[in-house]
């Protein structure tokens, strides 16, 4: 289901035929270095996380992470979406896209329709986003979205302490 359009890209809801592109992106070295691995070695490791994860929260929550994709041509570049974590009071901002499409401006456009999705849609006034202190790049784009540094906080399932950010809607 299509859930947003940008100038340049599609966000929409994932569904297990996404599995390979989900198989790829997490396991490239940079989701695993700043985001964790989270152990998607086969194609039914990536139907499963995908529904599991995002699928399990469209249904609960009404949003999740959604695929972004080009819409000229049509392909698959990277993750963009709100979750709604346990360990995590508001609802987080959560982004990853395949290296060869870094720097190109798909992280703001997106992250930014998500915020005003998040807004209007589901009425949200504060949303947060969690990082390690040292990736600079999504530091970056928290900062330029609006979010404000609050605390450095330990979160269930996490080696590392991550700092959390914050904007107001």
């Amino acid at each position: 289901m299509k859930v947003l359009e940008t100038n340049r890209l599609t966000l929409r809801w994932l569904n297990v035929g996404d599995a390979n592109f989900i198989l790829q992106l997490l396991n490239e070295p940079s989701w695993i270095q700043y985001i964790g691995q989270k152990n998607v070695r086969s194609l039914e490791d990536a139907k499963a996380y995908i529904q599991g994860g995002p699928v399990a929260m469209y249904t609960q929550y009404g949003f999740g992470l959604f695929l972004v994709e080009l819409q000229n041509p049509q392909v698959s570049i990277g993750l963009c979406g709100l979750l709604k974590r346990e360990s995590l009071e508001d609802v987080d901002l959560g982004f990853a896209f395949l290296p060869k499409y870094w720097g190109k401006g798909y992280a703001m456009e997106s992250a930014s329709a998500v915020l005003t999705y998040g807004k209007i849609k589901h009425k949200l006034t504060r949303i947060v986003a969690i990082t390690l202190n040292n990736n600079h790049s999504s530091i970056k784009l928290l900062n330029k979205l609006g979010f404000e540094f609050e605390d450095t906080r330990p979160l269930a399932d996490i080696k590392e302490e991550l700092d959390l950010y914050a904007v107001e809607l």
